[in-house]
């Protein structure tokens, strides 16, 4: 840090200064996000495209590439001699290309490392027909699919075509998992938990996998007694970063604490009213992190059932066993106990929750009855465990009074059924992406399929989108954690004609996730800190500071910006949250944001301003930082084009 003893005595050194800043800024601005490409009818589904592979597992990569991984089974679409059960999903043209997953990544999880490298990790072994079991687990007919239950397959997205699927035996993992959980870290490394060895409808002790481990390594597995208690519904562990570092681990009716860092588990209150884990596969999120809850964590679970350990049997009809309607929430940083939230207006299993830009929350997909999986019983619905499939949306508001926080007023449902396998994810436009659904052991179509394997692909289009949106200028392309703020320029037609609105503005940061069995590992929501100058001419600069100092409130690696007016969302523009690398991550303090401040027209036709107004040395200190310090980010510009032109 370079140290200013004392306050400038020249308003042409302020003057420099302040455009040094927004040279600094400059030049590290990408272009102004402009409108969405489409239009949609509001609070509806339209089929835009065919997946290629149904999409178990899918992700956002890059702006236009979603990314798609099935397990293995004989999809028409080949690849390299074989069934393709990956792709390469384009949002801008819907249209898709066969991908290499190499290894079988039958119920994989997912993440994105700090590098921007996502990671698929775990899966099942070599199959041929029917979902059995090959004879080779080395590849060759007619899948060609060598075993993937340790497999770690890594993935640069890329936009040109040219990027596939890699795996390497010396990135596998120490031990196999199927069913495991992902989680980013807050130095960008991910955290790697549980799953079985070999499959089968619940787990079992002598099937379990009752570790962790990390990628990059950090040596042999660890064991979690958590993971040995919960039998036999606790397959991928609901799993959360939290803001103090340590990890929420909820599973079959069990809740937890880990701090990684020690190999230590804290208990904290069962769940109540259902089973959440697979395969009751209730819907999880975590609530916006905003200034105004300080950025506290608060997980919600909606759905799932209420079957007990020893119902976890194949021996009933639980297809028709319906689903729970209850949601439940808990903030584990501040209390080791769950509250009642509004409750859902019909029970789910299987359902899929996804954040939107405004920080309302979307429910898709999912079934009434029954729950996650597939076998060859006598009550089965051809092979699915699950029944009575919930088409209908429903939107949450987090903000909004108890008892009237779930809406579906104006959504239409959808008119395909989404059962085990589907998937969803957050778009740059701000719709919704959502797809797949395959309850069947292999490639299963035809009239006769009430659930058959599923290839198309739908967009759901929120109230907003046909709105004129926000086109901010000066957002970043790279936010660290605390230092400088940044200047976004709001237009008067960004402000919807009334610059008033300026007051409502807000820049947020949103992760859309790694979207299987209900889970959206990783998606996290982050409004950061800002304040607005109101202009006379109707525009607004909007000041808003890089994340909190707490790599831990939002892991490294890349996430979608986007600046919210009025409740309308500008186009996410792709941002990259930390340094970019696998390592600590560099925290500063931020620097004081200026006060809010709406200039107002006189009667004489000239401005005056409403707000906390500062003075010259003031608005200097906002400028250099609370301690008189300019941030080491652009000191050296600073100095050299102000105090040695002076």
């Amino acid at each position: 840090m370079v140290s200013l003893n004392a306050h400038p005595s020249s308003s042409k050194l302020v003057a420099c200064l302040v455009a040094a800043n927004a040279a600094w800024a400059q030049s590290s601005t990408q272009a102004s996000p402009g409108q969405p490409q489409r239009t949609g009818t509001i609070g509806t589904y339209e089929i835009v495209g065919s997946s290629i592979a149904s999409a178990q597992q899918m992700f956002l990569g890059t702006l236009d590439k979603v990314y798609i991984v099935d397990k293995v089974e004989n999809n028409p679409t080949q690849i390299n001699g074989h069934p393709a059960w990956a792709a390469e999903y384009a949002v801008g043209s819907d249209t898709a290309r066969a991908m290499d997953a190499v290894t079988n990544s039958f119920c994989a999880g997912g993440a994105v490392l700090g590098n921007g490298t996502w990671v698929n990790a775990g899966g099942n072994q070599a199959v041929t027909w029917g979902g059995l079991t090959a004879n080779s687990q080395n590849g060759g007919a007619p899948y060609d699919d060598p075993d993937g239950g340790q497999s770690l397959r890594l993935l640069n997205p890329c936009d040109d075509g040219s990027c596939d699927w890699v795996v390497h035996s010396d990135n596998a993992m120490t031990t196999r998992r199927w069913y495991p959980s992902v989680e980013t870290l807050a130095d960008g490394s991910i955290f790697i938990i549980g799953g079985d060895q070999w499959g089968g409808y619940v787990n079992s002790e002598a099937n379990n996998n009752p570790t962790y481990e990390f990628f990059p390594s950090r040596g042999a597995p660890i064991s979690s007694p958590l993971l040995t208690t919960t039998l036999p519904a606790n397959l991928y562990p609901i799993t959360f970063l939290l803001p103090s570092g340590n990890l929420l681990i909820q599973l079959n009716w069990a809740t937890a604490i880990l701090d990684y860092n020690t190999n230590t588990e804290y208990p904290l209150d069962d769940i109540p009213d259902a089973v959440r884990t697979y395969p009751a596969s209730a819907g999880t999120v975590m609530f916006p992190l905003t200034p105004a809850n300080n950025w506290t964590a608060t997980v919600m679970f909606c759905g799932g059932t209420q079957l007990q350990p020893d119902q976890w049997t194949e021996n009933w009809n639980v297809a028709q066993y319906p689903a729970s309607s209850s949601c439940v929430k808990i903030s584990p940083d501040l209390s080791g106990s769950y509250q009642q939230e509004d409750a859902l207006s019909t029970g789910r299993a299987m359902t899929s929750l996804v954040l939107l830009p405004t920080g309302k929350i979307l429910c898709f997909n999912g079934a009434n009855t029954g729950v996650s999986g597939y076998g060859n019983t006598s009550w089965s619905i051809g092979q699915s465990y699950a029944d009575n499939p919930v088409m209908q949306p429903a939107l949450f508001d987090p903000t909004a009074a108890a008892g009237s926080r779930w809406t579906n007023g104006g959504l239409s449902p959808s008119t395909i059924p989404r059962m085990y396998h589907s998937t969803v994810t957050l778009l740059p436009d701000g719709s919704v992406l959502i797809s797949g659904s395959n309850p069947n052991a292999d490639y299963t179509v035809g009239p006769n399929v009430k659930y058959p394997t599923e290839y198309r692909v739908e967009r759901f289009y929120p109230s907003y989108f046909n709105e004129r949106r926000p086109q901010p200028q000066g957002l970043l392309s790279t936010i660290g954690y605390g230092g400088p703020y940044f200047n976004v320029s709001l237009s008067s037609d960004d402000l919807f004609g009334n610059v008033n609105n300026v007051k409502n503005a807000t820049a947020v940061v949103i992760r859309t996730g790694f979207s299987t069995h209900a889970l959206s590992m990783g998606q996290r929501f982050v409004q950061l800190n800002s304040t607005y100058t109101g202009n006379n001419d109707g525009s607004a600069t909007l000041h808003v500071s890089q994340m909190p100092p707490n790599p831990a409130i939002l892991a490294p690696g890349p996430a979608l910006l986007f600046v919210v007016v009025n409740g309308v969302p500008s186009v996410g523009v792709q941002v990259m949250i930390g340094s970019g690398q696998i390592e600590t991550q560099k925290t500063a303090a931020a620097v004081n944001l200026p006060p809010s401040n709406l200039a107002v027209a006189s009667s004489d036709g000239k401005s005056s301003s409403s707000g906390t107004k500062s003075s010259g040395a003031l608005s200097f200190r906002h400028l250099v930082g609370s301690h008189g310090h300019i941030s080491s980010w652009w000191a050296p510009a600073a100095l050299v084009l102000c105090f040695y032109s002076q």
